[in-house]
């Protein structure tokens, strides 16, 4: 695969310095700096800058949806499913094009969120109160000028939080907002924004969030000959939580570069609902999590031709579980985790529109706990990343080679005797190449298409959790091949003032795919091993209108579909009555969408959003035991902003799954009926 990868990357740098004979008038000027004039308005229409672009939500439109958490957000984006828990303190984890949650990264401000216990980031936890723009992007990121790790995940979702802007000599913004509504929530949250000097800003937030969680849902069970066992209504219990957010950050810029710094800190309680299973319908799990950390980065232009960039980063996780159920297993385990992360970026221009990139990454994980004879493993990783971008004419392409270096150590106790272990020493290189045609300059028509090889490491619970983990795992492989298209038409005047479609088809494949198994006689003793394999083939679809209906009346609709067939061909033998082999694997709807509506008349604002899921299966085998029936959901809110001399107020009312559906996202997990919310925000 390595071989076949170097031979397609020397033809691709073959044609691009083919380039290199074309005459100087051919080459395309650009601004390497903006000037800010006053007075002077510019139309003009937005370079088409990325070789595969994202799905982006942002400003306006981002304010305007249904959601609490950054995980209810994403759930608009096309071929992403997410695993929701239920309840507004219950766990949510995404998803994209069915490679598994451990196969996407989830960056904050340009640096990774780490989880190296369970490699599952909880989207729930992250509010969307500072939040300014939330992008996914399929393969990686379209930019080779970024740290090693962004080149090393199948999937990216990249979480941008608000950058303090100042009209005029005002040096202050502050905003208060209120939030209350179902399940008992009051949610209140302050964010101080101050400009110290021309070059320095600072921001400050704080939010806090309570809710007793309970809603009533509806409980049917079914025979096994579809006739109906029991159908009842009942409420939602230990699904409470309490939690406080705190962000600050530092923004500094230079003559020729810029900076900044930030720290993060979330502290939460909540009860875990658990499965309605066996006529019990109240569980009494509670977990506690504290999550901190502080970033940084500083990137600098010299010359025309060189750019730098650094970021570094520590992070402590700490999470208290606690089962007291007897009947079950008696649980009171605590963990804590520490990460240590620093990148260094290197940008070279070789000739305008033909750039390299160098990256090295370091990063060190750490995991404590309170289970007996735990391995207290910690893992150390260097990254190291080259990769290229050519623009030819109105040809781009990107090519990167990923190299990887891991070594674990861990302890186990033998006959009362400490003993310190290393693993061996991976090594793997891994490549991706982007491409990105338009057929006609005229057009904003452009073709697409990217491969890349990716592998995840098995996380430490895979490895080393008490009488489950395997430390003999490898890693576990994926492959991706995308083809698509991206079509866009923009009008300043007429019905329709702009249009916007995309399609990709896709076909993935997962190796080596770590699952857990039971081992020994009883169901309560599993292990993890490498036996799973999975085909995905996909189609996504996006489309986009904005229509001005009248004057100060605009529309915005946004609809996204997604078809995928993903197969699992774990066990060849797994066949029959029972059987998984070339079952749709669980949770993995062939059909799913949602459609996104905005209306504008002067300071009112409409909302309107519809999710689709299809029919799916809880489990690999396909059997009529295991079906799921399809959900929707349709929310509406509305909005109106007003001033009251010069602070600004803003009033909000929001209708959540409106013809109240009842639905489970995971089976025995109920979602929360028809729910209600009401905000105020003031800026001043």
């Amino acid at each position: 695969m390595l071989k076949r990868f170097s031979i397609t990357l020397l033809a691709i740098v073959a044609c691009c310095l083919g380039s290199l004979a074309q005459d100087a008038d051919d080459v395309p000027l650009g601004l390497d700096t903006v000037q800010y004039l006053e007075n002077v308005v510019v139309y003009g229409r937005k370079p088409y800058a990325e070789v595969i672009p994202a799905q982006t939500l942002a400003g306006k439109k981002l304010e305007g949806l249904n959601s609490h958490s950054i995980a209810d957000a994403i759930r608009y984006f096309s071929g992403v499913q997410v695993k929701d828990y239920g309840g507004v303190g219950g766990i949510k984890t995404i998803d994209i094009r069915s490679m598994g949650t451990n196969h996407l990264g989830v960056f904050y401000d340009g640096i990774q969120l780490g989880n190296a216990q369970n490699g599952q980031i909880d989207l729930g936890k992250f509010s969307l109160d500072n939040v300014e723009e939330i992008s996914l992007y399929n393969g990686q990121k379209s930019e080779i000028f970024q740290p090693a790790r962004d080149f090393g995940a199948a999937g990216s979702v990249y979480i941008k939080t608000r950058r303090p802007k100042f009209s005029g000599e005002k040096n202050d913004n502050f905003n208060i907002t209120m939030r209350t509504g179902s399940f008992g929530l009051a949610n209140p949250s302050v964010r101080w924004e101050h400009r110290i000097s021309r070059t320095l800003i600072m921001s400050l937030s704080a939010e806090y969030t309570y809710a007793t969680g309970q809603y009533h849902f509806r409980y049917r069970k079914k025979f096994s000959d579809g006739t109906i066992a029991w159908d009842t209504t009942a409420v939602r219990k230990n699904g409470d939580v309490q939690a406080f957010r705190a962000e600050g950050a530092i923004f500094g810029t230079l003559d020729e570069g810029k900076w900044n710094a930030k720290f993060y800190y979330y502290d939460s309680e909540r009860g875990i609902p658990g499965a309605i299973v066996n006529n019990v319908w109240m569980n009494s799990q509670r977990q506690w999590d504290r999550n901190f950390f502080t970033q940084g980065g500083w990137q600098r232009r010299f010359g025309d031709n060189f750019e730098t960039m650094v970021n570094a980063k520590y992070a402590r996780d700490f999470m208290h579980y606690n089962n007291p159920d007897t009947t079950l297993m008696l649980v009171d385990n605590k963990f804590r985790q520490d990460e240590i992360y620093v990148s260094s970026a290197n940008k070279y221009t070789i000739i305008p529109d033909w750039d390299v990139n160098l990256s090295v990454d370091y990063k060190w994980n750490y995991l404590n706990s309170t289970l007996t004879n735990f391995s207290y493993p910690q893992r150390h990783t260097t990254l190291a990343a080259f990769a290229t971008a050519r623009t030819w004419h109105r040809f781009k392409c990107q090519a990167s080679l990923l190299y990887t270096m891991i070594n674990d150590r861990y302890k186990t106790i033998y006959q009362g005797e400490t003993l310190a272990h290393h693993s061996k020493w991976i090594h793997k290189f891994t490549p991706a190449v982007f491409m990105n045609y338009q057929p006609v300059q005229r057009y904003d028509f452009y073709l697409r298409a990217f491969y890349k090889r990716i592998f995840r490491m098995p996380t430490f619970n895979d490895l080393f959790y008490t009488d489950m983990g395997n430390a003999n795992l490898r890693p576990e492989y994926a492959n991706q091949f995308d083809l698509g298209f991206w079509y866009q038409r923009l009008r300043e005047e007429g019905f329709f003032t702009g249009l916007k479609f995309t399609a990709d088809a896709y076909y993935n494949t997962i190796t080596d795919k770590i699952i857990a198994v039971p081992s020994g006689r009883g169901q309560y003793r599993w292990t993890m091993m490498n036996i799973g394999k999975v085909k995905i083939i996909g189609v996504d679809v996006t489309a986009r209108a904005t229509m001005h209906l009248a004057r100060d009346f605009n529309v915005d609709v946004n609809l996204s579909y997604t078809y995928q067939k993903a197969r699992d061909y774990s066990d060849p033998e797994s066949t029959g009555y029972g059987g998984t082999y070339k079952g749709q694997i669980a949770y993995i709807p062939w059909h799913s969408g949602s459609v996104v509506g905005r209306a504008t008349w002067r300071d009112l604002d409409v909302n309107y959003s519809f999710i689709y899921v299809g029919e799916r299966y809880s489990t690999s085998c396909n059997e009529r035991a295991y079906h799921q029936q399809p959900w929707y959901t349709h929310d509406l809110s509305a909005s109106y902003t007003f001033s009251i001399g010069s602070t600004k107020l803003k009033v909000a009312a929001e209708v959540n799954n409106l013809f109240n559906q009842y639905y489970d996202v995971i089976i025995n997990y109920p979602m929360p009926g028809r729910n209600y919310k009401l905000i105020l925000k003031f800026d001043f």
